[in-house]
């Protein structure tokens, strides 16, 4: 900490004692919306249109940004604040889907009928150096060996039971693509025999 520094505060606390280290008023200028406003802004993105008599299937930044300034909730606001706010969440505002309520184009899912998320890594590569990295010495830069040797091929598939909150995860020992199917070549972590 700098000479000064500590000065400035020794000065503070001598002239109004221990309420003189809290920290001051920062300056910049003050937020335009509310905590509020911000949230109400969030619930709408989370709401389809069509539950605000709004014709549309899905909100757009912009379209919302109209709508919040309709409504009167946060004045005029900007698409890009609007897409600013709904990105600090990770929403996606375009992509409201009504899965979520178990519901597809309107109708109730069955019971047998399931929201899943699912994403894989395939191909990835089990490799380890040929030989070990020496670390720098004097006059030497640290030298790395570049020689891998390959150790095949794992896949991981994973998917997300939304309704359940179940995670189902898997890594394979290969994974070949024929004809645009997926075929499993190898058995989970784990199994027997």
């Amino acid at each position: 900490m700098h000479l000064d520094t500590v000065r400035r505060w020794r000065g503070r606390f001598a002239d109004r004692g221990l309420g003189g280290l809290s920290d001051r008023d920062r300056s910049g200028r003050p937020p335009s919306y509310t905590a509020l406003q911000v949230a109400e802004a969030k619930a709408r993105a989370c709401r389809l249109p069509a539950e605000t008599g709004v014709p549309l299937a899905r909100w757009s930044c912009p379209d919302l940004a109209r709508e919040l300034a309709a409504r009167d909730i946060t004045g005029p606001v900007s698409a890009s604040t609007v897409r600013r706010w709904v990105a600090e969440d990770a929403l996606k505002a375009q992509r409201v889907l009504d899965l979520y309520a178990r519901t597809w184009q309107g109708k109730a899912l069955g019971e047998d009928e399931y929201v899943i998320s699912a994403d894989e890594k395939t191909s990835i590569q089990a490799r380890c150096r040929c030989h070990p990295t020496l670390a720098p010495g004097q006059a030497r830069a640290m030298r790395v060996n570049h020689t891998y040797g390959r150790g095949g091929a794992l896949a991981y598939l994973a998917a997300y039971d939304i309704h359940q909150v179940r995670v189902f995860g898997v890594v394979l020992a290969g994974l070949a693509v024929a004809g645009g199917a997926v075929v499993l070549a190898g058995r989970r972590q784990g199994d027997e025999g």
